[in-house]
């Protein structure tokens, strides 16, 4: 069975729910982990990270969790599939440019992640839609737990886990969750809320973690510190700091529908227009204008349209996913124009935005009206 065949459908992943999933995508918490005695996965040869992968993959197969999963090596993915997963938020674009020597476990539910040999030698993850940091957490831990009865970590008692990057030191989680925030982009208020939130610590980051840009007005927010912290202590922080967020979002939704309700309707009706009537767009435009539209469906102005099928659209116009469906190797114009064909047919019964529905938790939008 390949990965393409084992992965559920973009269709199946967009109807994945979860708490306070209108704005909180997903949630994730990872951890590193390496064995002790063997080189950081960076500095091994190619033998060594073959039997370092001969010895770890094994073990995680070996997880109940991991019953029924998918287990391969990453030299013998092709490109398109790598890049899915990446798409899918599976493994990271780093992990993605592997080959010999480096591996990928992951359960059925695609629920739980095991990257061996990327950064480190094991780099594990859980995931949630919404908001469920507690239960992601509870998730890897028992994961992390029956790993290292199997395998020897490298474990210092005054440094806690050796990680190769020093930033992964200690503890070596990163807790993260995804954020969708249009009206904080809106009203302006998103670079005062960045500020605010680097200041206790967190980091945020664009759609595909470090060095990415906030596509789709999507923020992934996670925490630095991993030295000198319990995991709980993180997870509890990071919860605290996410419902903040949330309240912002929610506040800033309902000012701009009371104050500026003209300017909100136009860019939604025009995100619609683009992307309803465009035959050449591309995969950056697409995700802008898509979480215009998304911001619409949770406002109630697309009458009988589902967040499913926006969040669909965010998976299936990425360039992998759009290649899937192609035998043929696609240009960037190619893609853009096949893009273009897709969202007039899966828009095409959807009505443009409604300027006199009402609004959830707000009055009209076109108040003239």
């Amino acid at each position: 069975m390949t990965i393409q065949d084992f992965i559920s459908t973009p269709a199946e992943a967009s109807k994945r729910t979860g708490p306070h999933d209108k704005i909180v995508l997903s949630s994730r918490v990872r951890l590193a982990r390496n064995v002790k005695h063997l080189a950081f996965p960076g500095y091994a040869k190619k033998g060594d990270r073959v039997k370092s992968l001969e010895l770890i993959r094994p073990a995680v197969e070996a997880l109940p969790q991991m019953a029924d999963g998918f287990s391969e090596s990453m030299d013998n993915l092709t490109s398109l599939d790598k890049n899915i997963l990446v798409e899918r938020h599976l493994i990271s674009r780093e992990h993605a440019a592997k080959n010999t020597g480096s591996g990928l476990v992951l359960n059925r539910e695609e629920s739980l992640c095991v990257m061996i040999n990327e950064e480190d030698h094991l780099r594990m993850q859980a995931l949630r839609p919404g908001l469920q940091l507690n239960e992601a957490w509870r998730a890897i831990d028992q994961v992390d737990s029956a790993l290292e009865k199997a395998l020897d970590y490298a474990f210092s008692v005054d440094l806690g886990y050796l990680t190769a990057c020093p930033t992964n030191l200690g503890t070596g989680i990163r807790v993260s969750a995804m954020l969708h925030l249009p009206a904080l982009v809106l009203s302006e208020q998103i670079n005062q809320i960045v500020q605010a939130v680097n200041k206790l610590g967190l980091a945020v980051r664009g759609l595909y973690g470090e060095g990415t840009e906030a596509l789709g007005n999507i923020f992934q927010v996670s925490n630095q510190m991993t030295l000198g912290e319990v995991e709980t202590d993180i997870v509890e922080r990071l919860n605290k700091v996410l419902a903040q967020l949330i309240e912002h979002e929610d506040n800033a939704r309902g000012s701009l529908l009371e104050k500026k309700p003209k300017m909100v309707l136009n860019q939604i009706g025009r995100a619609y227009g683009i992307l309803a009537n465009a035959h050449s767009i591309s995969s950056k435009e697409t995700m802008n204008l898509l979480s215009l539209m998304r911001l619409g469906v949770d406002l109630g102005l697309f009458q009988g349209a589902e967040r499913s099928l926006v969040d669909e659209l965010f998976l299936t116009t990425q360039p992998a996913h759009l290649q899937k469906q192609h035998s043929e190797k696609l240009s960037a114009e190619e893609r853009d124009l096949l893009r273009a064909d897709m969202l007039r047919d899966r828009l095409r019964l959807v009505s443009r935005p409604n300027a006199g529905a009402q609004p959830s938790g707000g009055s009209k939008l076109d108040k003239s009206e």
